[in-house]
């Protein structure tokens, strides 16, 4: 495993795998359904006018938040370089760090920070310090989007072991974080019949 990274789970997604996530991963049905999902949480926050996104990838999220909110700063983690690279080419992303969420130092606040579909993917014993970063990083929001169950449980993804996981993230976070509390929350299904995704429970939360 490369040194420079805490887990084998931050080495595979920075490697081939996550090149070839890239390939599969981009499409205008994808961004469709990002841009529905995206307008349904902001409706329910008021002045948002900066934002992080936790592992952005080459960008899906974020190209559709950049309609949605042309005025908004938008700033991206990424680990992977090849997609990191991909998102320097987007005009609309204003800051992006290129490495490991856990290796990411809180400088700066925004008003919303999310994740979707990447906590999934991190060692769970690493979420607790995941979580104190995510409510650090927030000034106001926090929005979590990712596959959930009421106790923590691994799913074998793609011929791969211990790669992902599926718990309880949004409620581990406020009981770490008691001044943090629920908005809303929601389903997305994959058999929807106008805009499919994976089938991701959302999360929307605010700082008190």
């Amino acid at each position: 495993m490369n040194p420079k990274y805490k887990t084998e789970q931050e080495a595979f997604w920075a490697g081939q795998f996550g090149n070839d996530y890239i390939a599969r991963n981009q499409s205008e049905h994808l961004l469709a359904g990002n841009l529905v999902f995206f307008a349904k949480v902001l409706a329910r926050t008021a002045g948002v006018a900066s934002i992080l996104e936790m592992g952005a990838n080459i960008g899906m999220n974020l190209r559709a938040l950049s309609p949605l909110m042309p005025s908004a700063q938008l700033h991206a983690i990424e680990i992977n370089p090849q997609a990191a690279e991909v998102l320097r080419g987007l005009p609309f992303v204003n800051c992006i760090y290129e490495g490991s969420i856990l290796n990411y130092s809180v400088e700066q606040q925004f008003d919303l920070v999310f994740s979707k579909g990447v906590l999934i993917h991190l060692a769970p014993e690493m979420l607790p310090e995941v979580y104190d970063k995510m409510v650090e990083a927030s000034s106001r929001y926090v929005l979590i989007a990712e596959y959930y169950n009421p106790s923590p449980a691994e799913i074998p993804y793609r011929g791969h072991s211990n790669k992902m996981f599926k718990r309880d993230f949004a409620g581990e976070l406020m009981d770490r974080h008691t001044n943090v509390k629920l908005i809303d929350y929601g389903f997305l299904y994959r058999r929807d019949v106008n805009w499919p995704q994976d089938d991701i429970t959302w999360f929307l939360m605010e700082k008190r």
